[in-house]
């Protein structure tokens, strides 16, 4: 599976160390099989940092069976609490290796956030987050699963009108 990750930086040898903390799915290494999304998180870092924007491509491993994988096929009950729980800190992602599901982009941590902070009940958030259009994520936890399945493939640099 072709994965990509937006920064501004060349990453050949990811390391959750450099993880940031709170984020959707805990502390990791973030990637998506969406090209387009990987550049507007790279053009998204590079503004705030003044620098380039960089995409790194990586092939992950087809045959991860021997992994603890959580997977939310859609933004639901289960998801909700599992990214509010991340986000405040909670270590339930050290469950797992590897974690699939929505990005809650800024639109959607709206939504998150109103029922984080207690403004919204669960239904409320839940029925709103069915008009986002949502992007998906991938997020190694276990840095052996990087130095075992992750192949780092090449990377480019993108800028404002694409590449």
């Amino acid at each position: 599976m072709i994965l990509y990750h937006g920064t501004t930086e060349i990453i050949k040898h990811p390391d959750i160390a450099f993880s940031k903390n709170y984020l959707d799915f805990g502390r990791g290494f973030y990637l998506t099989t969406f090209q387009k999304q990987a550049e507007k998180w790279a053009l998204r870092k590079s503004l705030r940092k003044q620098t380039k924007a960089v995409v790194n491509n990586f092939e992950l491993s087809e045959d991860l069976s021997q992994y603890r994988i959580l997977t939310f096929a859609k933004e639901n009950e289960k998801w909700l609490d599992f990214v509010c729980a991340c986000r405040q800190g909670d270590l339930v992602y050290k469950e797992y290796d590897i974690i699939v599901g929505a990005v809650a982009n800024d639109d959607v941590f709206k939504t998150v956030d109103m029922y984080f902070r207690g403004l919204w009940d669960k239904e409320k958030a839940l029925n709103e987050l069915r008009y986002y259009k949502m992007s998906n994520q991938i997020c190694i936890v276990n840095q052996d699963v990087i130095e075992k399945e992750l192949k780092y493939l090449g990377s480019y640099e993108v800028n404002q009108n694409g590449r």
